[in-house]
């Protein structure tokens, strides 16, 4: 199973002081990312309160398109001033099939860390498989 919920407040620079043209094309160019994306689940690019914003989640039997974290990756290189968390759960990836795993982006990098309120996904969130 692969499960995923995540956002991400989209920001040119740290400063909070972002060129509108220049962020409307970061969130063009984004938008259009997400189009080719063309995922089943929640991938959702929206302006509120004056600011774009990115929320997906989804869950599938294996990990497969879209690839969020590559999403992720790529919102870091083009709007470094962005942030969000990234929950996966991953009962196929290796090492990791017992726990929630967080992407972090903050100032243009990505870091892994495990969700330490809900791993081990068993007990946690799940009980045993009887036998």
């Amino acid at each position: 199973m692969f499960e995923y919920h995540g956002w991400i407040t989209v920001r040119g620079t740290a400063a909070d002081e972002d060129d509108e043209p220049r962020l409307q094309q970061i969130v063009d160019g984004l938008r259009l990312r997400i189009a080719r994306m063309d995922s089943p689940y929640l991938l959702d690019l929206r302006w509120m309160n004056g600011e774009p914003f990115i929320h997906l989640g989804g869950s599938s039997n294996h990990r497969s398109s879209p690839d969020v974290a590559e999403l992720f990756e790529h919102v870091a290189v083009v709007a470094p001033g962005s942030y969000g968390l990234l929950h996966l759960r991953d009962d196929e990836e290796p090492g990791h099939e017992n726990e929630v795993r967080v992407l972090r982006l903050a100032r243009g990098m990505v870091t892994q860390h495990t969700e330490a309120l809900l791993s081990p996904c068993i007990p946690t969130v799940e009980d045993p498989s009887p036998g």
